[in-house]
């Protein structure tokens, strides 16, 4: 597939590269990077969605983009709020997986006096692993609460402070869940999953801030050098797993039923103010809600464990909120197309949303900064805070990145890359690991990754995102 070179860090498939494109798709990449992305299906799938009806502007791909169910994760699309569609696939499975950092005032060398200590602690405290389940004591009728409500139901529990919320994408409740639209499937997989991490790529992680790029926004942020911050990466387990599972089997009947045919089955839609399109959404929030409180009581637990190694109360450990942000959504947004105000429904699939200063929707008390942008690396090299920056609006509709990225499927990373070599990694840098599947220290091994340095200096360059802080890992608890 052919691409036009726009910049050193952007390119384009032109629209009519793919039969039926309504409009091109802009790749934000190196060349280095570029020659991964096309190593797998992750440009097709971009163009295929370009097929799209009611796109507004172009099909975009994130340096960390590879291939997905459908639609590449590291994919962001905007289709009009009145004509446009929904579409699952371009969400995810793991509806509302993110991001969440903890500050603290230790510094690396309290970790490290206590690293086996507190490793133990969060090991046992934050339930992890494939199928990983928790008591936290509530029923259905509960989780309803929590689908609808958000993260302040489980906070009104005695999990969290009132003022948590404020530090949260959504002050973690989006509105408009309605858990009728839910599936008895579904919220019997969920039932019993609030506050575990699960397997794969999520993890949690005691990070040290090892450089400050940007002494100003580091500073407004809270974030200084030498100080630990703890990093959450988990979604909606399995109650958004079936949500999305669910309407991409419904919706397999209303294409039939409208006539519809598609480049891909994976992309499936339902057409904006169709029931189907309206009852997926509703549903898609539950999941949304449910992963902002999933990640609320990691958070809880992981105060607490702070609290026992340390001795001190949370509040006197600094462990305040930076900031939560969804990478697996759709969002109704205002955005200028084609010279424009439009409304739009954002798909974001492995990327984060990056709004700049001045934006109602980023907390008071980053408005004049600008959204923490929170992108995680692999398990043995680093981490980055980045800021939002004004170019997002013009560039990616106020999205940026989501992580590194994958340059090997879980199979060939398991087939390629002992576990041993990455264990000797962790142990020369002297990182304590967690783990419940040996496997998976060879399935998140750093080579089965991009660079995210690379990544993240493509979307500083694209004036999307400034990059704050590099942080990196002195414990890792991963399923």
């Amino acid at each position: 597939m052919e691409l036009k070179k726009i910049s050193e860090v952007k390119f384009e498939i032109e629209k009519g590269a793919v039969l039926g494109m309504n409009t091109g798709v802009t790749v934000y990449s190196t060349e280095n990077m570029l020659h991964k992305i096309m190593q797998d299906r992750t440009l097709q799938q971009a163009a295929n969605a370009a097929t799209l009806p009611g796109l507004a502007g172009n099909v975009l791909v994130m340096p960390d983009g590879h291939e997905g169910y459908g639609f590449p994760v590291g994919g962001v699309a905007a289709f009009d709020a009145e004509d446009g569609i929904i579409s699952p696939g371009m969400i995810g499975f793991d509806i509302n997986c993110g991001i969440r950092v903890i500050k603290t005032n230790l510094v690396e060398k309290e970790i490290r006096d206590n690293a086996k200590k507190l490793a133990d602690a969060l090991f046992e405290n934050v339930p992890s692993g494939v199928g990983s389940k928790r008591n936290t004591g509530i029923g259905e009728r509960d989780l309803q609460k929590v689908a609808e409500e958000g993260v302040g139901f489980m906070i009104g529990r005695g999990f969290g402070r009132t003022d948590d919320p404020e530090n949260l994408e959504e002050k973690g409740h989006m509105l408009g869940a309605d858990f009728s639209k839910v599936s008895r499937e579904a919220k019997a997989r969920g039932l019993n999953q609030l506050g575990t991490l699960g397997a794969g790529n999520h993890f949690l992680e005691v990070q040290e801030v090892e450089k400050v790029f940007d002494e100003g926004i580091a500073r407004a942020y809270g974030l200084h050098e030498g100080e630990v911050v703890v990093m959450v990466h988990t979604g909606s387990r399995g109650f958004g797993h079936q949500i999305c599972s669910d309407y991409l089997r419904s919706l397999l009947t209303y294409q039939k039923e409208h006539g519809i045919t598609l480049v891909d089955k994976e992309l499936s839609y339902a057409r904006i103010g169709s029931r189907e399109a309206s009852d997926y959404l509703a549903a898609m929030k539950c999941g949304v809600n449910y992963a902002f409180t999933n990640r609320q009581i990691i958070t809880d637990s992981i105060r607490k464990s702070f609290e026992q190694v340390f001795g001190k109360s949370s509040d006197a450990l600094g462990m305040d909120i930076l900031y939560d942000v969804a990478h697996n959504i759709a969002k109704l947004e205002e955005h200028r197309v084609a010279n424009s105000r439009r409304k739009v429904y954002v798909h974001r699939k492995g990327a984060t949303r990056a709004f700049p200063k001045d934006m109602g929707e980023v907390p008071k008390k980053y408005r004049h900064i600008g959204q923490p942008v929170l992108i995680p690396g692999s398990m043995s090299t680093g981490s980055y805070i980045l800021c939002g920056m004004e170019g997002s609006m013009s560039e990616s509709f106020g999205s940026s990145c989501h992580g590194s990225g994958r340059v090997m499927s879980r199979h060939q990373a398991l087939r390629e890359i002992p576990s041993s070599k990455t264990f000797g990694v962790l142990k020369r840098k002297n990182v304590e690991i967690r783990i419940k599947t040996r496997k998976l220290v060879s399935e998140e091994a750093e080579w089965a990754y991009k660079s995210v340095d690379e990544v993240v200096g493509v979307v500083e360059k694209a004036g999307i995102s400034r990059i704050v802080s590099r942080n990196v890992p002195l414990i890792v608890i991963k399923g």
